[in-house]
């Protein structure tokens, strides 16, 4: 059984090995709220799973030590296993899925584990690590799904309370559940009357699913930006704890966990995944009244793919309302493009790319089309500019 003893002990196991992360004051992502970020994305491999990873390894036996370990995972699992193993002089094998990022995979052979990509989702990289173990003997590191695990990921409740006085709210991002069964159990046993949130992707509502419906529930498929939570099912552990002691699970679009990534690199110079930005998503756009309240996000990762951060940030900008498109239907006559920029120019606008079209079917023949993409402060300098263009006679289609 997990228990709060349990979680002691890990903190103790982990003392020497991982880092304790900074709580950050962060008073503009949630206007209203006196919010704190849990910066995990700051820890030893990027990411908080290496505590549950480790302390699971601590409590092998000689003989399973001497045999090897073997997991699966999006990515941050791995490398926890790995480093893991690497500082206990343990063989590790990691299951991966074939389209996790390269970062992550290159990172994992970094500690010396050996890799093995396995076309599908995380889900099909657990049956083949399943089926290796049972080939092999190795044994079976799970990400979630294991008390030892749980208790290690519960050592940042024990942080959060040491750094942290009277939180009202805490929101945790959820994959399969091991992260957020650790940090709700200690701290609701703890503290009974603090709030626990989880969050996951809309594209990946595994566990949000399974709890509302009062059953473990299979996902027929999931797609997010958010690769670490991208589960299709929870654990059943996993799914009695939250079941217990999380008060709700939300869900967060991925244009709003680009937005929550891009604020957390402007405002804090911090570089989070998709799943370690799903909790600040969250506080960022509502999804639940965190008004007069001390409430923490904790970023769990921030091992983003670099390749795909240039889109992560235009989809943050768009969101934002810090770029926009606008069409602008013309009369095709010298000095048009020159009105047009001269009154965005005048309300602050910067015009960043420019494409000119002639007339559509349907349309006047001596029509054109201007469609614009801007740099802009926020929507209300956007509602700005449109009113503007209209108040010079020049209409705004879309």
């Amino acid at each position: 059984m997990l228990t709060l003893d349990n979680v002691y002990r890990a903190s103790y196991v982990l003392k020497d090995v991982v880092r304790k992360t900074d709580v950050i004051y962060a008073p503009k992502l949630c206007p209203g709220a006196e919010l704190y970020l849990k910066t995990e994305n700051l820890q030893i491999t990027g990411s908080f799973k290496v505590r549950g990873s480790y302390y699971k390894m601590s409590k092998l036996t000689q003989e399973e030590k001497t045999r090897g370990v073997i997991a699966c995972s999006a990515g941050n699992h791995a490398q926890g296993v790995a480093l893991s193993a690497q500082k206990n002089g343990i063989k590790a094998v990691i299951c991966l899925p074939a389209g996790a990022p390269i970062s992550k995979v290159e990172a994992t052979k970094s500690y010396g584990a050996e890799v093995c990509l396995v076309e599908g989702v995380y889900d099909d990289a657990y049956r083949r690590a399943l089926e290796l173990r049972d080939e092999k003997g190795y044994t079976f590191i799970h990400p979630f799904n294991d008390e030892d695990v749980i208790a290690g990921q519960g050592t940042i409740a024990l942080e959060l309370t040491e750094q942290l006085s009277d939180i009202d709210v805490v929101l945790v991002p959820v994959g399969g559940g091991g992260l957020i069964s650790g940090v709700a159990y200690t701290l609701k046993t703890l503290n009974p009357n603090v709030k626990i949130y989880g969050v996951q992707a809309t594209g990946a509502p595994s566990m949000a699913n399974s709890v509302h419906h009062g059953k473990i529930e299979t996902l027929p498929s999931v797609s997010t930006i958010a690769d670490g939570i991208a589960v299709k099912v929870p654990g059943d552990l996993t799914y009695e704890i939250c079941s217990k002691y999380v008060d709700d699970i939300l869900t967060v679009s991925d244009d709003e966990i680009s937005a929550a990534i891009l604020a957390l690199m402007e405002q804090h110079k911090l570089v989070t995944e998709g799943a370690g930005a799903v909790a600040v998503a969250a506080a960022m756009f509502g999804k639940v009244d965190l008004k007069g309240k001390r409430a923490v996000c904790l970023c769990s990762g921030g091992n983003i793919d670099v390749t795909i951060l240039s889109r992560v940030i235009q989809r943050g900008l768009l969101m934002s309302g810090r770029t926009c498109q606008m069409t602008i239907e013309l009369m095709d006559k010298p000095g048009q493009l020159m009105a047009v920029a001269r009154v965005i120019a005048e309300r602050g606008g910067n015009v960043i790319e420019v494409h000119h079209e002639h007339s559509r079917g349907g349309s006047d023949v001596n029509g054109c089309y201007l469609r614009v993409t801007l740099e802009t402060r926020n929507f209300e300098h956007i509602n700005e500019i449109r009113e503007a263009l209209a108040d010079h006679g020049l209409r705004v289609i879309e």
